[in-house]
């Protein structure tokens, strides 16, 4: 399996089972969309970059845009 079907396959199901449980959570979203269209693949093998995934995700999240967008959303879960 390609990691681009991968990747569409637990978006898919994942949202999908967040409206299910929570259907308000769709009406409360930007047109209606849990995931957004992109996403990052790397490997990390031998000779790749164990780092490089790490930085990236570390990063996410990390702009004032996001901090912006994230701030004005509502809270899905409990902590």
């Amino acid at each position: 399996m390609s990691p681009q079907k991968i990747i569409q396959t637990v978006k898919s199901i994942t949202a999908r089972e967040i409206f299910k449980q929570i259907p308000e959570v769709k009406m409360k979203l930007w047109g209606g969309e849990f995931w957004t269209k992109g996403y990052y693949v790397n490997t990390v093998a031998l000779y790749g970059s164990e780092n490089a995934v790490r930085e990236y995700i570390k990063s996410q999240g990390r702009t004032q845009e996001y901090e912006q967008l994230y701030q004005s959303q509502p809270t899905l879960f409990d902590h």
